[in-house]
This record gives structure tokens, sequence and C-alpha cells, in this order.
């Protein structure tokens, strides 16, 4: 959000930064986010695992579909959120009391999930998602408000590229910690991991509330801004209605159309929020429809990388608990065990206390009926003359591999930033529509490396390699680096400044539509007896979205060209 003339911050003896420095509320922000990216990466990288382990062993049983469907709506809702989230802390709340009512409600529901029960789960679920809304549109916005300042100005890309590094260590070293705790302690020590996590930043946020007042600037209500009471009636109770048909729809016609009810409840919100977009361009002043059309337009081939960012959290969580060989050698199971790093797998059946699709009613010697559950997921696709004779195996965790991705972009930012500014000396770097079109294609080759990895190993009779895993993370993090960061840029460049704020909300809609899609695509992971043609399917649809975005680049490039005077 620019700034105003009259709404500059005035420069205090307190706030004036080193001349060869940065805002000193940058390092407030940057630790702040760390933390509470901290307990969202731990409590997304174990969800997952959590919802289909054994109930004896503390988890909840679900089966793969269901466990998948609820993840992709947890990603969906999660994304949804900061669109209400912003627009209230733009209008009513300021960006420090949003963060600070988002970061509370985060830790509580980290510490609600530490809980039994599902009553339990769903209300921290809840607190989850809205706390999000209210804390990740506005730390950010705080960031870019700091360094509207006109000396802080030229160092605004830097410092987002420092913010987004305390982003990817929280990132990283979350999961060692949930690994950690969840192998010697239990789940629920670890999700309370979470919320410790958001307290510490919350306390690092509140003890610093000064240092970064100058980006606290509510924004004053224009008449050119839609009303809430407008937002409201055009986008969230046209959406709460659609969701509900959705629901019910199964009731009319006897079968779910896209899987589940929760999938079609989803997808029928998703339609007046759509046509609500299409709104916005189609009634939109002449002078900016050319930017919203490129907006939109992008928005739409989005998508499809953003799908394959979530399997991350589904297709590719699956894959590396239950067909990737992570057994270690005794050398390094010696050294990884202490850290917690290591999770004990056996082939004795479990006995559990829910009905659920993939149990086996029994009836015990007294005659009483209970459930078993088969052995742990890592050996039911195995032929059992390979499970151990000792019935026990000890593994690599699951969730350490959810760490390969914020490893890479740690690795691989400075790198592609300096081949970019290479290549501009040399008149050659590539527009920003180019390079998100690189990073859609990059996609595409990752999910390539599985569609070898699936065919080359039977995946029935042996385990895939862990280094299929770390190649697919590597190339898609390349991919990650060029859209990311360039699509929240292209949101602030292409929009009008009278609806910055809605458009921001229709970026974050793209990533909860692909999150559910993730989801919804994990929930039929059983019914693809070839997993190649589940990744498959990820490839031709990311090339065909990066021919597409190539196609529209030179459009695009225009577009911004005319708006900010460089592509």
């Amino acid at each position: 959000m620019s700034l105003t003339a009259a709404q500059q911050p005035v420069i205090t003896p307190n706030n004036i930064p080193p001349k060869t420095g940065h805002h000193p509320g940058l390092y407030v922000l940057f630790f702040t986010e760390m933390w509470e990216r901290f307990g969202y990466y731990l409590m997304i990288g174990i969800f997952f695992l959590y919802l289909i382990d054994p109930t004896a062993n503390g988890g909840k049983g679900f089966d793969t579909a269901h466990a998948s469907d609820l993840v992709g709506s947890y990603i969906a809702l999660v994304y949804l959120s900061p669109f209400i989230g912003g627009l209230m802390a733009d209008r009513y709340l300021g960006y420090r009391r949003a963060v600070i009512m988002g970061g509370t409600l985060l830790a509580a529901g980290y510490f609600g999930l530490a809980f039994p029960g599902d009553t339990a789960m769903y209300i921290s679920l809840g607190l989850i998602i809205v706390g999000n809304g209210f804390f990740k549109p506005n730390i950010g916005t705080i960031l870019g408000n700091l360094y509207n300042r006109a000396d802080l100005r030229p160092k605004k890309d830097v410092a987002y590229s420092i913010f987004y590094m305390g982003v990817n260590i929280g990132a990283f070293i979350c999961n060692f910690v949930a690994a950690y705790l969840r192998n010697h302690y239990g789940w629920g020590y670890a999700f309370a991991a979470a919320g410790i996590g958001m307290i510490v930043g919350l306390i690092i946020f509140s003890s610093r509330l000064k240092v970064i007042a100058d980006g606290d600037i509510k924004k004053a209500v224009q008449k050119e801004d839609m009303p809430m009471s407008r937002i409201m009636s055009l986008v969230f109770l046209p959406a709460a209605i659609a969701a509900a048909i959705g629901y019910f729809m199964t009731n009319f016609i006897g079968h779910s159309i896209f899987g589940t009810r929760s999938i079609d409840a989803f997808m029928f919100a998703c339609v007046p929020i759509i046509i609500f977009y299409i709104r916005i361009y189609t009634t939109a002043a002449k002078e900016d429809k050319r930017g919203l059309g490129a907006l939109l337009a992008f928005f739409a081939v989005a998508i499809i990388f953003w799908v394959i960012y979530n399997q991350n959290s589904t297709g590719l969580t699956i894959w590396a608990d239950q067909y990737t060989d992570r057994a270690m050698s005794p050398a390094v199971e010696s050294a990884a065990k202490p850290l917690g790093m290591l999770q004990t797998v056996t082939t004795d059946p479990h006995p559990v206390t829910q009905i659920d699709a993939h149990f086996r009613a029994i009836t015990d010697a007294s005659g009483k009926t209970i459930t078993v559950q088969g052995p742990d997921p890592y050996f039911q696709n195995l032929p059992k003359d390979q499970w151990p004779a000792s019935g026990k195996m000890n593994l690599i965790s699951t969730e350490i591999f959810q760490s390969i991705n914020p490893f890479f972009i740690v690795a691989f930012s400075l790198l592609v930033i300096g081949l970019f500014a290479w290549m501009a000396k040399r008149g050659k770097e590539p527009t920003t529509p180019v390079k998100i079109a690189m990073g859609i294609f990059l996609a595409a080759f990752s999910a390539l490396l599985m569609v070898i990895a699936a065919s080359m190993t039977n995946v029935y009779v042996d385990k895939s390699s862990m280094a299929w895993l770390f190649g697919t993370y590597a190339i898609f993090t390349v991919g990650e680096i060029l859209v990311s960061p360039i699509g929240l840029s292209m949101v602030s460049k292409l929009s009008p400044p009278r609806v910055t704020a809605l458009m921001m909300g229709g970026w974050y809609l793209v990533n909860a539509i692909a999150g559910k899609v993730a989801g919804m695509m994990a929930t039929f992971w059983d019914s693809f007896t070839d997993k190649k043609f589940y990744f498959l399917i990820l490839v031709i649809s990311a090339g065909i979205a990066g021919i597409v975005m190539l196609m529209i680049s030179k459009w695009i490039a225009k577009v911004v060209k005319e708006k900010t005077g460089s592509y």
C-alpha cells in the first residue's frame, strides 16, 4: 500500500536507520515471522502424518482419502482467510493490533491440537485459520510501509529478501523439532511446540511495537473504496449460500460431484467469488482494464503451479511416507537416533476404537467385536518376505523431507538473483512474465522426475530412493523462487490502487483453490494403481500452463511497462 505525502512517517531520532543499513523494524519483523513460520510449517509438516497414524500411536487413524480431504480443506481456508483479515486491518484494526490478534489465535490453535478428540481438533483448526487471516497479510504490510519512506524505498527488494530468509529458516528447523518431539513424547508435544514458537514470536513483536510504529498506518476509507457491507453482500454471503448448496447437493443427486461433500462445498463457494473478480474487470475504468485483465490471466495460469507446490503436504508426503526407502545405514542411524530423526515402524496390527473404510472388524476370544488396522503403511505395499524379522524398523521421520524445500530456497535464492543480475548487465534478463513461465516449466519438470521415479521402481515390491525426492524439490524450488515473490510484485504493479487489497485477496484465492485441488487429487491416490499417472497429470497440466504463460508473456510485459515504466 503506497503512502500519500501526508501519511509519510515522521522521522524521529529513534527510528532513523544507519545510512548504510536497514530500518531496525526489519529485524523485529524478521524474527517474528521466523517463529510464526516455525509454528505454521511444523503443524502442516506433521498434520497429514498425524491424521493417518494409527490411533494406537496417538494419531487419528484416518485413511488416505479422508486425511487428504481434510488437509486440502485446511490449506484452502488458510489461504482464503487473509482476504478478510487484510481488509479488517486496513480499515478498522490497524496492522500491529491485527498481527497480535492473529498470533494469539494461532498459538491457541496449535496448543489446542495437543488435546485429544475430534472436537478439539476442529476447533483448533478454526482458530488457526482465522488467526492466519489476521497475521499473514498484515506483517508483510507493515514491512512494506516501513520501506515506503523515500530514503528506504531503494532497499525494499533487499528487505523483502531478508524477510523471506526468516520464513525459510523457520520452515527448515521446525521439522527436526517436530520429529524429535513426536518420536520421543508424542504428537501432542510436537503441536504444542508450534504454539510455543508463536508465543516467542509474539513476545518479540510486542516488546518492540514502537520500533515498527511507522509501518502501522490505518488506511482511511476513500469514496471509491468498496464498502465492507458491499463486499459481504457480493462475495461472502453468495459464497456461503453456494457452499451450502454444494454440501447438500449429494442429498438430491445421490452422489458427490467432486469426490466428497467438503470438496463440493468449496468448489461451489468459489463460483460467486470468481464471478466477483470477473465483475471487477468488466466494470473497471478503461485505463484499469488492461492491468486487471493481465493480472486475472496470470492468476488463472498460476493455479497449476500452486497445485504442484501443495503436493508437498499431500502427494509427496504420501510418497515419502509409504513409497520411499527411509532406512538408514547403521552409522547414520546411530547418529540420527539421539536427534529424534528416526521413527520406529512395526509390522504388528494395531487395535483401534473407531470404524473407518480401511478397518476390518474381527471378534476377539470373548466374542467382543473390535477393529484392527494393518501394519504401519510403510509395510502395506511390500511383500511379507521383505518385512524385518524383528517386526520393527527405524526409519528417518517423514516430516524431515519437508525441510528440503526451505533448505534449497536458502541455498539457491542468491544464486538465482545473481544469475539474473549477470544477465541484466548484458541486456539479456528475461521479462517478469517469462520468468514466471520458466518457473511453471520447472514445476512441470519436477513432477516429471516423479513420473520417472514411479516408472523405474515397482513400488509394490520395492521402495524408491530418497534421491528422487531431493531432485524433485531442488528443481521445484528454483521454480518457486521465480514465481512466488514475483506473484506478489505483479499484484502491486498491475492493481489499481483502489482495489489492491481485493486483488491481493485474489492472489490468496488462487492459492486456496490450488490447495483444495491438491487435496482433492490426493483423495484419489489409492485409485491410481500405477502412481506415475498421478504425477503425469501434474506434468501435462503444468506444461500447458507454461505454454499459455509464454504465449501471453509479451502482452503482460507490455502492460507492466505501461504501468511501471519497466518490465
